[in-house]
Order: C-alpha cells, then structure tokens, then sequence
C-alpha cells in the first residue's frame, strides 16, 4: 500500500479524495508533484483502478517524465505499467492516430514546426493577397490563437468584422486546405482536432471515456479554451477528475492561457472540493511575506496565502545603481564573493530577467570575471539546421505527401535540382492533386521538364522509396544510418560549416537523433509493445531533447534565464534585475493593461528563492545605442517595507561610490590571498 505518512495533512487530504472532483490549489514550493504522484499511486494501490484507466497530464516533457518515474518508485516493479503520463500533446497526438479514419488523416501524418507552418502561410499570401511578407507573423500568431478557442476557418469567415479579420480568416482556410493536403498537422492542431472528435463524435467520446476512468492536469492555470473542453469532455459527468494549479503563477496568457479556467471549473463540476496547498518547503518566511504582499495586488478568487517553517531568514536586497553596466558588474562580483565567502557553488546563483536582450552585459561581465555561466532557454534542438535536415528526411519517409519536407531535403545536400524545376514540379502536382513526391515517378512530368530534370528527380524518387522500404520491412536505424551514408550528410556539414569543429559537433548531434530513435525502439521491445519507424518519428517531433540534454548538464554555472523560464525551478540565491517601469512591468503590458500577469510574473520570480533574493534596478540604461533614465518598478513598493534593505535609494556621493568598489576588490583581494 502507497505511504501517504510523509504527506502533510492538506497534501494527505488532496491524495485521499476520491468522492468527486479537485481542484488542488498549489502554491509554489507546496510539494504538488508529491501529491500528484501519491495520488496515482492510491488510485492504483487502495482504490483498485487499473493504471491503463488513469492518464496524467501537463505542460513539459520533462514533468511528464520526472511524474511517471515517481509513480514507477512508489508501485514497485510493473505496478505502473499502462498508466498514461504525457504533456498534453502527447495525449492529443495518440488520439489523433488511434482516430484516423474519422480525423480525415493518413497513417504517418507530419506534425509540421512553427518554421514550416510559417513558410506555408508566406506561399499562401503572396499567392492569393500578393503579400510581401510583413503580416506572415501576426497571420500565424493569430491562426493559433482561433485554434486554441476552437474556431474553424469556416467560423472565422462567418465572425471577420474587418477587412483585416476576413484577409486573415480566409488564410487560415487555404491553409488549414494545405496541411490536409500534405497530411500534416501543426501543433496547436494536436489539441484542436482531438477536442473537436470529442464534441462532434459521440462515439469516438465514449472509446476515450472508456479508457481514461481517472484524469490528473498539472499546471491548470495555463490551460487555454481547447485544453478545458478536452478535458471537460473527456471526464464528463463522472467524478474522476483532479487538477491541480495557482492562479497566482498563470504568466502565460501571450500564449493562450486562460487562468479563469479554474474559476470555470466550479460553474461545470458543482460538486467540485477544492483543497489548499500553502505550505511552502522551498523558502524563507521573507521572501514568502515578499511574495504574498506583492501578489495581494492582484484580485482574487481563491484567496492563499504561503507560509514555511524555514524560519524567516536575511532581509531581500534591493541594489540601485547607477547604470546598466554596473548593475551587472555588481552582481558578478557579488557572486565571485559571496561563492568565496560562503562555499557556495556557481550553480547556486541565478539571475533572471525580464527579455532575453538583458542577458548581453551579464555575459560580459561574467567572462571579465571568469565566472562559468549558462544560459537556459537557447536554441532548441530541433531548431538546428542539421536536425531540421535529417527530421526532414525521416518525415518524408513516413508520410509521402509532406511537400514541406520534400521542400526541405530536395536539395541537401546539393543535386543540382533548380528552383524552376522545383517550380514547375509543384505547380504539376497541384494541377493532378498529388504530393511533390509521388509526382517525381509519373510519365507526365517529361512534358515539362528536360530530361536531365526529370532523371535527377526519378532518381531521387526511387532512391528514397528503397529507403522507405528498408526501415519498414526490415532494421529502421540500419535503413537511416544507409540513408545518411548515401547522401554524404557529413561531407556535406563539413563543406557547409565554419570550422572541422562546428561540423564535428553538427554530426554528433545527428547521430544523437538517431540514437534517440534507437532507444525508443529497445525500450518499447523490453516492455513487449512494437513501435514502427511512424511512431518513433512522431514522438521525437513532440519531444524536447534540449531539456534531455541540460538535465544530464550538473557543471557548477551559474544560471542566466528569463523570469518565464525560471517557473518550476529554485536556487539558493537569486537576482532579479532591470528591475525598472517599461522593462518589469514590461512597457508593452503597461500599454496594453495587464499587469497583473506582470506581477504574477514578479511572483514567480519571488518564489524561486530559497534563502536570499536580492533586486536591482539602474538609473539610466542603454536600449538600442540611447541612454536614457529609469523609474524603478512599481513592484518594489509594494514589498514589505520592513523587509527590505534598499541600497541607493537616496543617492551616494561619487566619493562613497569610490570607496564601496574599493572595499569591494579589497574584500575579494583577502579572499584570494586567503586560498
């Protein structure tokens, strides 16, 4: 039986119910992730639900893999086995291919990146409104925001006010045309298309009923509309539902998050209970007291408030200085000191901002001091060019009627195929409504093109369908690893890259990719399940193999990362900086009048805290090569006076300025001495 002893009694509680629905309010700190877990476990273990009846649900990959792991520990060996623990996505990803048929797709069907996506509604404008380009990211920014509240093209058209709204809404319908035709979706279609089965397919509902008898959302407050109908349908008129969330950390609503999700859960779940998560194990009482009156601002509908037992700790800091450059000098001299002073290591210290474009002068001044830094939230894996390559080819192997991928890799590397070949092959297929590929191997094409044209194409065209043959029929990984020796793909990265040493580091992060492939494959034969060469590829698409990659990162760095960035993670000492009206709150929030998702922003950062939390702000700053003077951010003034230490507040003479910097180097000369 699962050990529900080490559970505080609000956490016990929330593990325990199991009369009706949940909502756990979860403070930061509050241990939500033991109680998720513990539930499944008393879900599996006391309430006798079968583990393939339970899915879990959240935001990241590497949640999904931290909960399903826990779950495993808590069962012991196979006790988990079945049991369902995926991001979202994920979850709309499997419904989508066990619901083909009656989705209109195709077994093998793309999931297409935000960069394909983009390509297709730049060829759609330019076609259809002559754009030259400029609207291509509101269009796209504005198609996933009708996706995620669940508006078809055909609603768009109907509910467009403006020439503008029309413009957009017709896009969105050739588009939506387009991904069909290619037999792809894009990622907020992973949501959309299973929400819509569900609402207009009663029986495909009741199978998925059927199967999930218990769902548990992580991460309520940044469900947005799609996500809350799919899982207000899924769970239905049953009991078994439990979220848990905090409507103080919703800072995603740029992206579709709607945090009066939980308010509505109380309108569609009456009976709904709802428990109170406020003890916090991560921080001092401070810095919680910091963070309770600055939240306080914000209006609420559920009211908490976080406490600790962690005793109260050193007052939080707030540095002025008198520039940019010496806000970020300050701070990494602080951190040399106080890691010297303290034993503490570099990985102890993390600084966070508001927009990545602050990070330029922290890095600066760090590598003057020699101080080893990392910044998080940099390039993901599959946003490199080589991965995009490789993906590209393994995409058009799985489904033959990717155009975008066939567009990708046609010419990578190099077979002296044209763009008026390329032209010409694409207005055919459209003509006999056939993929780009399929339309290398018909007799019809030598009516357009030269006969060199059409050779290199059959050529190409034959060449993969052998490929595609092999991966199928026979060893996937043998057929991929054939494939990039046919092409020469590392000839090609180093004719392609800067140095021997960035085409070294271009194919190793190839062959990590297809070692990835590899281990899906053994895992899933260890437990007996069959994955195909389709699903392996699906699955890496959603997967964020960065996150994999930084998780085995444990090097002593100190931290560089945007307050969004920074949520779910804690250090011992924190910096908050630019700390200044326009920038935090950000100018385009004050403009817009959302600040309260600003100061949730602040709260999120508060909370990363766990013994000291210092804020600083400068007197002038230099945006886009002008000077000019700051007022410090409203944020700061609604901290608990007597709480803070506020550091240049009234100014300092030069003199003081002087002797403060002297006292500092002095400090960390007889630090040094002292090794």
């Amino acid at each position: 039986m699962v050990d529900l002893t080490q559970l505080n009694p609000r956490q016990r509680e929330a593990a325990k119910y199991v009369d009706g629905p949940l909502l756990v309010l979860a403070g930061a700190g509050s241990g939500k992730t033991s109680v998720i877990t513990r539930k499944i476990a008393y879900l599996i273990d006391a309430c006798g639900i079968k583990p393939h009846h339970i899915a879990a649900v959240t935001f990241t990959n590497k949640a999904a893999r931290e909960m399903k792991e826990r779950v495993a520990a808590l069962t012991g060996k196979g006790g988990a086995r079945g049991l369902t623990v995926s991001t979202f996505h994920n979850l709309g990803l499997n419904i989508i291919r066990q619901e083909l048929a009656t989705a209109g797709y195709k077994a093998g069907f793309s999931i297409l990146d935000q960069d394909d996506c983009r390509g297709i509604i730049r060829d759609v404008m330019q076609r259809e409104h002559g754009d030259d380009g400029d609207m291509v990211e509101l269009v796209q920014n504005t198609i996933s925001n009708l996706k995620n509240d669940l508006i078809t093209p055909a609603d768009a058209i109907h509910q467009a006010q403006s020439q503008q709204e029309m413009l957009i809404a017709q896009t969105y319908s050739i588009y939506q045309r387009m991904l069909k035709a290619y037999n792809a979706v894009d990622f907020d279609d992973l949501i959309m298309v299973p929400t819509l089965l569900f609402r207009d397919h009663p029986e495909v509902l009741v199978r998925w009923q059927k199967k999930i008898r218990y769902l548990l959302v992580d991460e309520y407050q940044d469900t947005n509309t799609s996500q809350y109908e799919m899982v207000k349908l899924l769970v239905g008129h049953r009991t078994g539902l439990t979220v848990v969330g905090d409507d103080d950390q919703s800072i995603y609503a740029w992206r579709g998050a709607r945090p009066e999700n939980l308010s509505l859960l109380k309108q569609d779940f009456p009976t709904l209970k709802i428990v109170k998560l406020e003890q916090n194990y991560r921080s001092t009482g401070l810095i919680l007291n910091a963070a309770n009156r600055v939240i306080d601002n914000n209006p609420h509908e559920f009211q908490k408030r976080l406490w600790s037992d962690m005793g109260y700790g050193d007052p939080i800091r707030i540095l002025k200085c008198r520039n940019d450059e010496i806000e970020a000098e300050r701070i990494a001299s602080e951190i040399v000191e106080r890691r010297l002073r303290y034993g503490a290591g570099y990985k102890d210290f993390a600084v966070l901002y508001r927009g990545n474009h602050q990070s330029r002068m922290m890095e600066m001044k760090l590598q003057a001091f020699q101080v080893p830094y990392k910044i998080s939230g940099g390039q993901s894996f599959f946003g490199r060019n080589e991965i995009k390559d490789i993906m590209g080819y393994l995409r058009l192997l799985i489904n033959p009627s990717d155009d975008a991928a066939f567009l990708r890799i046609i010419n990578t590397p190099r077979r002296e195929i044209g763009p008026t070949t390329i032209e010409k092959l694409s207005e055919y297929a459209m003509k006999r409504g056939t993929s780009m590929l399929s339309a290398t191997t018909e007799m019809g094409l030598e009516q357009l093109l030269t006969p060199k044209a059409v050779d290199r194409l059959r050529r190409f065209g034959h060449w993969l369908a052998g490929i595609t043959r092999n991966a199928y029929a026979d060893d996937a990984i043998a057929a991929i690893k054939e494939m990039l020796e046919d092409i020469d793909y590392e000839g090609h990265l180093a004719q392609s890259s800067a140095t021997p040493n960035q085409a070294e580091r271009r194919m190793k992060n190839v062959w990590f990719l297809v070692d990835s492939i590899q281990k899906m494959i053994d895992k899933a034969e260890e437990v007996g399940d069959e994955v195909t060469i389709e699903d392996a590829v699906g699955k890496l698409i959603l997967r964020d193999m960065l996150e994999q990659q930084e998780n085995e990162d444990e090097s002593d760095q100190v931290q560089l990362m945007t307050l969004h960035a920074s949520k779910g993670l804690e250090y011992p000492h924190v910096y908050i900086v630019g700390m200044e009206e326009e920038l935090m709150p950000h100018r385009n929030a004050i403009e817009a009048d959302t600040i309260e998702e600003e100061r949730r922003l602040m709260y999120v950062g508060i909370t990363r805290a766990k013994r000291s939390l210092t804020l600083t702000y400068a007197g002038k700053r230099r945006q886009y090569g002008d000077v000019s003077d700051t007022t410090h951010s409203r944020f700061l003034d609604e901290l608990p006076p007597d709480d803070i230490e506020w550091e240049g507040k009234t100014e300092t003479t030069p003199e003081q300025q002087k002797q403060r910097g002297q006292e500092t180097l002095a400090g960390l000369k007889n630090l040094f001495g002292d090794l």
